[in-house]
């Protein structure tokens, strides 16, 4: 499958320039959806288009059991400072965290897996469902991302085991990693607005400062994880914004600060709620008011132990014993591959795209690029592991 896969290294490095150069914010992308389906279609793949308001799958086979693969295509809002040919042609959007290299790859897994099928003897019993997702990065008005619109439109209805991959910039190119348990976190925004009252900054006693009252709130924040709950469970609650005030002689009426929770448990999740609001409660016992809201975002994956036995076989077959192995550093980002796992086992791995420069190629960054020599790996190691879970559908 490697082999086949580095024949169309040329097509994988020409989807994924394509892509690249004209990116597309999440739930806007007509034009990736479009030459998605297009290459399906000349695949020979019955195509459904609008899926999850943009998104794309792609059917290959007929009957159970089914495997899902799945890549995301939206893009970030940010402005790209690299300097290559394939550079954004959309001022303000950049592929910077390697949608662009997920969906090329999703589509050569695609075109490995349709050769197989062409011939009868070599097309195995069941079907690949090819899930082609909008917006991972942002959700809609409603609060929901792509994969929640997706889940929503049937995208995984009988659907028995989705696997995903993600690139990863600091893992030298080719290799892949991937461990059981979970392997992104729970993200959920949280929202406060404490409000005291106004004065004069000479007159702070004819007042009650919501500032002031800031100030032990953020120390019993600070203070959940720390003193709230287990330690030898992950947890992160950080404070990003803090907004208060107009004038430096003046006590304002309100204060306004909001922050992202993260977790893997679910009790711990429910628990950070909760104890987000209990430290609230100092604003009360100092005269003021406050009001939450807490913005529950992506659900924590949870790597099938058995579905990662499966992705690690097939990377040791395909690299060698040494280029696939457990993932070394867990963190606490967020990934919506998990409503996708909580609707049938599901598994997501890394893939090292590390770049042979000096340059930090870091996610999320207007720098951020990588190694296409991994480009053939991913669409290998994605098509082999639908095949042999085809073939040992027990699993």
């Amino acid at each position: 499958m490697l082999s086949k896969a580095q024949a169309i290294y040329d097509e994988l490095v020409a989807l994924r320039r394509d892509i690249h150069m004209y990116p597309e914010l999440g739930f806007e992308e007509h034009r990736t959806a479009e030459r998605v389906a297009s290459r399906l279609r000349a695949l020979g793949l019955r195509v459904e288009t609008g899926v999850g308001i943009t998104g794309v799958v792609g059917h290959l086979g007929e009957g159970g059991p089914i495997v899902a693969l799945r890549a995301d295509m939206d893009a970030l809002p940010i402005t790209e400072e690299n300097d290559v040919p394939y550079v954004s042609r959309h001022p303000g959007v950049m592929h910077a965290c390697g949608h662009d290299a997920h969906t090329a790859m999703l589509l050569g897994a695609a075109h490995l897996l349709a050769d197989l099928w062409a011939d009868p003897l070599t097309r195995t019993p069941g079907s690949v469902r090819f899930l082609f997702q909008p917006s991972e990065e942002k959700s809609d008005k409603e609060g929901k991302s792509g994969a929640v619109r997706m889940v929503e439109d049937g995208a995984m209805d009988g659907v028995d085991a989705v696997f995903g991959q993600h690139v990863y910039s600091e893992l030298e190119a080719g290799k892949i990693e991937v461990s059981a348990g979970y392997s992104s976190a729970a993200s959920d925004g949280f929202y406060v607005t404490i409000t005291g009252r106004g004065s004069h900054g000479a007159y702070p006693h004819k007042g009650n400062d919501p500032l002031f009252m800031l100030v032990p709130v953020l120390s019993a924040i600070h203070g959940i994880v720390s003193r709230h709950i287990d330690p030898v469970e992950p947890a992160v609650i950080t404070v990003g914004t803090i907004h208060g005030g107009a004038a430096p002689n003046v006590i304002p009426q309100s204060v306004e600060l909001s922050g992202t929770i993260r977790s893997y448990d679910r009790k711990v999740r429910q628990e950070l709620f909760r104890e987000l609001e209990t430290a609230l409660g100092v604003v009360p016992a100092l005269g003021g008011d406050y009001d939450l809201f807490i913005k529950e975002g992506c659900a924590a994956n949870y790597n099938d132990t058995e579905l990662v036995d499966l992705i690690r076989r097939v990377g040791q077959n395909l690299l060698g014993p040494e280029g696939a192995g457990p993932k070394r550093h867990r963190g606490m980002g967020a990934e919506d591959f998990g409503f996708l796992s909580q609707q049938a086992r599901g598994a997501m791995f890394s893939l090292g795209t590390l770049m042979d420069d000096e340059m930090p190629r870091r996610g999320h960054t207007p720098t951020f690029d990588i190694n296409e020599q991994a480009l053939p790996v991913g669409a290998a190691v994605l098509a082999e592991v639908a095949l042999r879970y085809l073939e040992k559908s027990d699993l």
